[in-house]
């Protein structure tokens, strides 16, 4: 257990037996022990660590929390522990201050793991597939996309990191309707070679891509196509054109530093028979009907159920126009939304993971409801399907909303975008923002190398650490274990906020983690990076005191291992010259 976890733990009990003494004594009356917290003040002159016992206490003890608090501290002991003191403030907190050992103690833990400290156990290794990207293989992936690699395998890298065994997985769409609209689009653009009149579908894909692939397939192919019967030639387009897409795609995600455990293609959901295998069991569950020659699923009925069940009235209910879907169209065809339910019991069921987390854009806002019934109805849990919904990102330059790439003239794509911003640079930038916030991406800002570019600000503070080393070393001093009499010296301000920032690494990392929140990391090494700046400029590190400089020293150390530890956590470089 981390010393910060560990001090924790010391006053928790100490406070729960102050409590029983408090009551045997006739201080507080004798009742049930309220649920409190422990918490880190936002303000560290209002102690290291702080408790609401008192004020959630005021109803179970029947007692003021100021009088409460009075109380407790009469009666707590913080004897064989790390906790200085206790005092009371405002209106009944409790704020504890820890002793001088307690920083000597974290400094300790980070040197005894390096770049594990921070690990945790929160997840109990179960199984967890974060889906992310799942770009349609039919054109290039876009700006939505690069927010969404970015934010997924991140959030893979904490879950990680929190305990989760992860699973990475792009779910490729290489079936079904958009696949047909490929098809389709790709024929008319082959076919208008041999005559240019020839009508393209109002409904296809008008992408530039689209012209350039039946190009080089007619240059390929000439006029062997032109007179077989549509279907064969549809289908020598698109194994031609979507290999093609599916290979860029990986392409530029693995420039892009993200490595899939899996891609899943839908295909193998048809091709096993798992796709009629979820329309069964909703046939057999009574859940489907048929109308206008297609295959219905009752989602209203499903959706009423479970939410009349949530509390919800059936006139908000009805303000919701629910609707059913189709499952099977006309010309018996499953939809996407089946194929959706089959892909997620597969998770489920076929491959036991214990909890699924897709990473989708907000458009799809709608669909996490009825994807989250048709769940239940299959027999998934599905409590254990979350849907992280992520908002528009915009390319801004100089202030300006940017539509199109300066190289092709085009909307820009994750390729351009990777051609004119570090890799580095996007990875942190598009993890600065929350999900479910709307995001202004400042190309000047991501290729900016100073202060103002978060990225570059965490990674000069590494930079800097490694180069304070290096000199040190150069002069003689080296690195060395220190005594915790010695790490006792670290007594300013600015050493104890920067030991206490790396002490709360690991709370971060599961706060991250139960929010799905990556941000949280890149604000916490932000912060870090600044704490580090101020102490040392602050704090001679080399001085008269030996002592004193072996323990700063360490200090610097120990951020360093965690700045680093951070940056190789979410694939970004750590560098030791800037």
């Amino acid at each position: 257990m981390y010393t910060s976890n560990k001090v924790v733990s010391q006053i928790k009990e100490a406070l729960i037996n102050a409590v029983k003494a408090a009551q045997a004594n006739g201080a507080l009356a004798v009742a049930e022990m309220p649920d409190f917290i422990i918490e880190r003040p936002a303000d560290r002159s209002h102690g290291d660590f702080a408790s609401n016992i008192a004020m959630v206490g005021a109803r179970v003890f029947r007692s003021a929390p100021a009088k409460i608090a009075a109380a407790i501290c009469e009666n707590i002991s913080f004897d064989g522990t790390l906790i200085e003191k206790c005092e009371t403030a405002g209106p009944g907190f409790l704020n504890f201050f820890v002793k001088p050992e307690y920083y000597a103690e974290v400094l300790f833990d980070i040197e005894r793991d390096g770049k594990e400290y921070g690990s945790s156990d929160f997840g109990g290794n179960k199984k967890v597939m974060v889906e992310f990207v799942s770009a349609n293989p039919t054109g290039p992936m876009h700006m939505g996309n690069a927010r969404g690699g970015a934010l997924g395998d991140c959030l893979a890298a904490v879950l990680t990191k929190a305990g989760y065994d992860v699973w990475r997985e792009f779910y490729v769409n290489d079936a079904g309707n958009q696949i047909e609209k490929f098809a389709n689009s790709l024929n008319v653009r082959y076919l208008q070679k041999f005559d240019p009149n020839l009508e393209f579908p109002e409904d296809g894909y008008q992408g530039a891509d689209i012209i350039d692939h039946a190009e080089a397939f007619y240059e390929i192919n000439k006029d062997k196509y032109l007179n077989v019967p549509e279907e064969e030639r549809k289908k020598a387009l698109v194994d031609y054109a979507l290999p093609l897409n599916i290979n860029k795609m990986q392409s530029d995600i693995a420039k892009y530093k993200i490595i899939y455990d899996k891609w899943f293609f839908e295909s193998e959901l048809h091709n096993s028979g798992e796709v009629n295998e979820v329309i069964e069991i909703l046939k057999k569950a009574g859940l489907t009907y048929e109308k206008d020659g297609a295959l219905w699923y009752k989602n209203k009925e499903v959706l009423t159920k479970k939410l009349l069940a949530e509390g919800k009235s059936q006139s908000d209910i009805d303000k919701l126009e629910l609707k059913d879907d189709v499952l099977v169209r006309g010309n018996g065809n499953p939809t996407y939304f089946t194929a959706d339910i089959a892909y997620h019991r597969n998770k489920f069921v076929k491959r036991g993971f214990d909890l699924c987390i897709d990473v989708w854009g907000a458009d799809h806002h709608g669909h996490v409801a009825r994807l989250k019934g048709a769940m239940d109805s299959v027999g998934c849990d599905s409590e254990n399907l979350h849907v992280v919904l992520m908002q528009l990102v915009k390319l801004v330059r100089n202030g300006e909303l940017v539509r199109m790439s300066k190289r092709t003239g085009k909307a820009i794509q994750l390729a351009d975008l990777l051609e004119e911003v570090p890799t580095d640079s996007a990875r942190f930038l598009f993890n600065t923002r929350e999900a479910n916030t709307q995001m202004d991406f400042d190309l000047d800002l991501a290729v900016q190398e100073d202060s103002q570019n978060p990225v570059y600000y965490v990674q000069y503070a590494h930079a800097r650490i490694c180069s304070i080393i290096k000199a040190l070393m150069s002069s003689g001093v080296a690195l060395r274990k220190c005594s915790t009499d010695e790490l006792m010296l670290l007594s300013s301000d600015e050493e104890k906020d920067l030991i206490n920032h790396l002490a709360s690494f690991e709370n971060e990392i599961v706060t991250s983690a139960k929010s799905y929140d990556p941000t949280v990391i890149t604000k916490y090494v932000t912060q870090l990076a600044t704490l580090f700046h101020r102490f040392y400029n602050a704090c001679r590190v080399k001085g008269d005191n030996e002592s004193l400089t072996a323990a700063r020293l360490m200090l610097c150390n120990c951020a360093k291992t965690v700045i680093a530890s951070i940056l190789e956590m979410f694939n970004i470089d750590a560098p030791e010259v800037m």
